[in-house]
């Protein structure tokens, strides 16, 4: 898989997350994002344009892949804020507690080997009064659909770069030292059992 999960999956995982429907979730939740941001996951950058320069001060971004990042067609230097990109784990997050207003996650908690450590690394960066942007896919409420998912999974994984289909979102945000404020939840356009979406705010508590 080696030669597959460096040349092959960046192209698929990039296409996939840059479709209309979820662009369009995107746009919903980045507008959010207030003062010192982090980005969990940002991929090829396709958050990038969507951030509100009026109201970010600066934005710190993670991934752990390389490949992904060198996708980004944006020139970061010509952003309307501080910008600054570092090849990292949410998991292990490389910054100092209580050091943002904002942690921003959008279709990256599918892949997190360990979600409950990063969700924690994130409570610890954001500072007390501050606020975890979200917008994912997962576990749908339809039982026929959530027997699709479960069943396709493992398939869906070893393809997919560890993405899971049937993940609870709002369960694992919340067992993680999260409180949800606001959520809400459709089917996008698009297969049901990929496109269950969540998304919201949440505070550390």
């Amino acid at each position: 898989m080696g030669l597959y999960n460096k040349y092959i999956l960046p192209k698929v995982v990039n296409w996939a997350c840059k479709q209309k429907p979820t662009m369009r979730q995107r746009e919903k939740v980045i507008s959010l994002a207030t003062g010192n941001v982090l980005e969990i996951g940002i991929g090829s950058g396709l958050n990038l344009p969507l951030y509100n320069c009026e109201n970010v001060k600066h934005l710190s971004a993670i991934d752990p892949s390389k490949e992904m990042w060198n996708k980004n067609k944006i020139d970061t230097k010509k952003l309307p804020f501080e910008f600054c990109f570092t090849t990292a784990f949410a998991e292990d997050i490389p910054e100092d507690n209580n050091s943002f207003d904002t942690v921003v996650i959008t279709y990256t908690l599918c892949t997190i080997s360990d979600t409950n450590k990063a969700l924690q690394e994130m409570r610890r960066v954001l500072k007390p009064n501050g606020k975890l942007i979200f917008c994912e896919h997962g576990k749908a409420p339809d039982k026929d659909i959530q027997k699709w998912q479960n069943l396709i999974n493992p398939f869906w994984n070893r393809l997919g770069g560890g993405c899971n289909l049937n993940r609870d979102i709002p369960l694992i945000i919340e067992e993680s030292g999260f409180k949800i404020n606001n959520m809400e939840t459709m089917y996008i356009p698009g297969w049901k059992p990929t496109s269950f979406n969540y998304w919201g705010t949440a505070d550390p508590h």
